[in-house]
This record gives C-alpha cells, structure tokens and sequence, in this order.
C-alpha cells in the first residue's frame, strides 16, 4: 500500500481528495448501470412479469444495501481516525468486530428475506401476476445476502484505508460476472427474474473473494488476530458512528416510497424516468461525501481540524463545479435525458417537468453532502442523523404533499421539494458548524 497517496494528512487536499474520490464516483457509476443491465437483460430476452419482478425485487434489494453501506460507514470512519492517530494496531479489532457483527446482520436479512419473502413483494405492490416471480427474486437475493453485505463492508474496509481503486476493481468484476450470469441465466437458459437473481449473488460472491484476496496480499500496517473476531470495545465505536446513518438511510428509503403516491396521478412513470437521471446526477456529491469521511477522519485523527476544514470547503468547490455543469445540463437538455430511457412523448415531457424543479437540486446538494461527510468523519452522525431526517420528514414529504393537493399541481412544483429541503439542511449545518466552531474556540480559551 503506497503511504504517500493514502496518507490524507500532508500534500495538496485539492489533488489527494480528486485522486481518492474518482475511483470513488467509478465504483457508484458501476453500481448504477449494474442494477440497470438485469432490467436491460430480462427486459429483451424475460418476460413482462419478470422484469416487473426485477423492477420491484431490487428495491428491496436497494433498500437493504443502502442501509448496509451507511452503517459500514462506521467502520470506514474509525479505520481512517487510527490510521491518522497513528494507532493501526487498533485496526485489527476494528475488522474482527466488524466481521462478527455484519455475520449477525446477514443471517437476520437471511431469515427476514428467505422467510418472508412472499409477505415482502405483497407489501412493495408487486402486481399479482408478478407476486410469484419477484417472491422468487427476494428469496434468491436473500439466500445469498453474505456474500452482499460483506462487499459493502469489505469496500469500506479499505476505503478506510484510504484506497478507494480496489473497491473499483471489485465492483468492475461484479458487474462483468453479474452480465455474463445475465446473458447466460436469462438469455440462455431462460431463467427470467431467477436468473437475473442467481446472477447478482453469483457476481457478489466473486467479488468478495477477490477483496478477501487482495486484503490478504497487502502490505498492512497491522495484524489480525483470532482473538480480534468477537464482540469487543471498537464494535461499539463503529456501531456509535454507523448506526445514527443506517436509521437515517431506513427511513429515508421509505418516505420515498411515499412519495411514490404523492406522484401517482400526476405520472409516476415520468416520474420513475426522472428518478433515473436524478440518481445519475447525485453520483457525484454522493462520491464527494464517502470520500471526505474518510479524508476528514484521517486528518482529525491526527490532531489537524484545521485541514480537515479546508478539505470540507476545497470539497464544497468540486462539488459546485459539477454541480452547476450539471444544472446546466438539466435545464437545458433535460428533455434529451428523459428519451433516453422512454420513447413516450408524454411520459418524457412530465419527466422533463419535474426535473426542471429539481435541477437546484445538483447545486444544493454540492455544499450539504460535503458537509455531511465532513460531519461523518468528525464523529457527529447523531447530528447528521437529525438534520437528514428534518429534510425528509418535516420539508420534503409535506412540501411535496401540499404541492400534489393543490388545483394547478405539476410534477415541476413537486420537484421544487428537493431542492428546498436541501436548502433547509445546508442552513442547519452551517448553524451545527458555527455552533462547533465557537465551542472549539470557548475550550482553547480555557486555561488548563
């Protein structure tokens, strides 16, 4: 492992953090066009149903991932503080921890998804001729949820580490193995939504070997011992960081199914075209967040919070950047986008509507999502918790309601809610930064 490139606390914050967040913004690109080609793949060689399996099944499978890879954030953050306090030979029990509590939340998901997998696609409004499929779908998925949820943590082992190009590596050999179990499964064998299933798991498990075996062949700045795999005082360290972002992400997942209903009669298929090109433009500030928690973590655990500010502000100015290219883009182009993914005149004109509302969005989110990463690597996700669940529950879920009620209702005015929630936040957080700012201040006056 080169020290100079994953050592974050000297060198230019501009260059390091670009250079970290690129694999990064890499891996989630990958991650986005993995769910696409099981869609793309049954969607030309499956049936109707099975890609309405696949459709719902996967947001069952989203659902679960997101909230995995928030609470693996934990890990990721404590790994980085060691490594800038200098205290590596912390990071063994940090893994070993993290190995056994992860264990125990597969075989949970295990038994809730391969138990009740029936229960589960009812609930997510699978249509009936359907039920059968996406059930099958949710068990498979389910079945191999080990081999899910030890990606995600293994990716945010070594993110921790300051090495985003191996979780790069690992998800570039999922997805290729994911579209050769795809086009033998599903187009071959006529497996349908099955196929598309079997070939998810199939692509994870390889990918988890390949990390276990790199992880193993690394030069690591610290052992791992048999008596670091049980539950010890760095589970609960992790768990502090983690667990506030996994209750968030939960909730979080769930009122945009609410939302789902609030856009319904106004054309949730537009709407479900928007929500494609809104994740793709979400991609970055979502990289800029994962890749400051890790780069901040470094730096405050190396006693340096005034680097670890800069990196906030440096992250704040790439993130506004892209964010205003990609504005442009929307506002501009937006109606182009929206064709890529439906052929429907109507169907891209509502797209287009609601995206035109949502295009500050790509602006806002640059200086919230830095500085919520800023906040993760400084330890404070209680807070980031809070203000997560603010926007969502208390602005964007009743600006969106109120929005869809009323007599001129569009999906550009339902669109606005985004963006004004995320407004909402960036003025919490400068207030939680200031708030922090002047208590650091008070405790330096202090005399001993």
């Amino acid at each position: 492992m080169n020290a100079d490139k994953t050592d974050f606390t000297q060198g230019s914050i501009l260059k390091k953090l670009s250079l970290f967040m690129l694999p990064v913004l890499g891996a989630l690109i990958l991650q986005a066009a993995y769910g696409a080609v099981d869609l793309l793949v049954v969607g030309r060689f499956g049936s109707t149903a099975g890609l309405s399996a696949v459709s719902t099944g996967s947001q069952v499978l989203n659902l679960v991932t997101f909230v995995v890879t928030q609470l693996a954030m934990g890990v990721t953050v404590l790994i980085a503080r060691y490594i800038g306090e200098k205290k590596p030979e912390q990071i063994g029990a940090v893994l070993g921890g993290a190995a056994v509590v992860f264990a125990i939340l597969s075989a949970a998901i295990f038994v809730l998804l391969v138990g009740f997998a029936r229960p589960i696609s009812a609930l997510m409004q699978a249509p009936a001729e359907a039920l059968t499929l996406t059930t099958s779908y949710v068990r498979i998925c389910g079945a191999g949820i080990f081999f899910i949820v030890a990606y995600n943590l293994m990716s945010a082992i070594f993110r921790g580490l300051g090495d985003s190009r191996s979780p790069l590596l690992f998800v570039l050999v999922a997805c290729l193995v994911n579209v050769a179990g795809d086009l033998l499964l599903v187009a071959g064998l006529k497996m349908d939504a099955a196929g598309a299933a079997i070939a998810t798991v199939a692509a994870q498990a390889v990918s988890v070997v390949l990390a276990v075996f790199i992880l193993l062949k690394k030069q690591l700045p610290f052992t791992i011992k048999k008596s670091d795999f049980c539950f010890n005082v760095q589970c609960r360290k992790f768990l502090e960081v983690g667990l506030p972002l996994a209750l968030q992400e939960f909730l979080t997942q769930l009122s945009f199914l609410a939302l789902c209903a609030f856009v319904n009669r106004l054309g949730l298929a537009a709407y479900g075209v928007a929500s494609k090109i809104v994740n793709f433009a979400m991609l970055i500030p979502s990289a800029l967040m994962q890749s400051m928690a890790s780069f901040v973590a470094q730096n405050v655990g190396a006693g340096d919070s005034k680097r670890a500010k800069k990196a906030m502000f440096t992250g704040i100015g790439i993130g506004l950047v892209f964010g205003c290219a990609v504005f442009a883009l929307i506002m501009l182009k937006g109606d182009l986008l929206a064709g890529v993914f439906s052929t429907d005149a109507e169907v891209v004109a509502n797209g287009f509507a609601y995206l035109k509302g949502f295009a500050p969005e790509t602006i806002a989110t640059a200086i919230l999502f830095s500085m919520v990463g800023y906040f993760n690597g400084n330890n404070k996700t209680v807070w980031v918790m809070i203000q997560g669940l603010v926007q969502t529950l208390l602005v964007r879920l009743p600006v969106a309601y109120v929005m869809s009620i009323q007599p001129n209702a569009s999906l550009t005015k339902i669109g606005l809610a985004a963006p004004i929630s995320t407004l909402v936040g960036v003025a919490l957080n400068i207030g939680f930064y200031s708030w922090l700012n002047r208590a650091e201040q008070h405790k330096q006056t202090i005399p001993e």
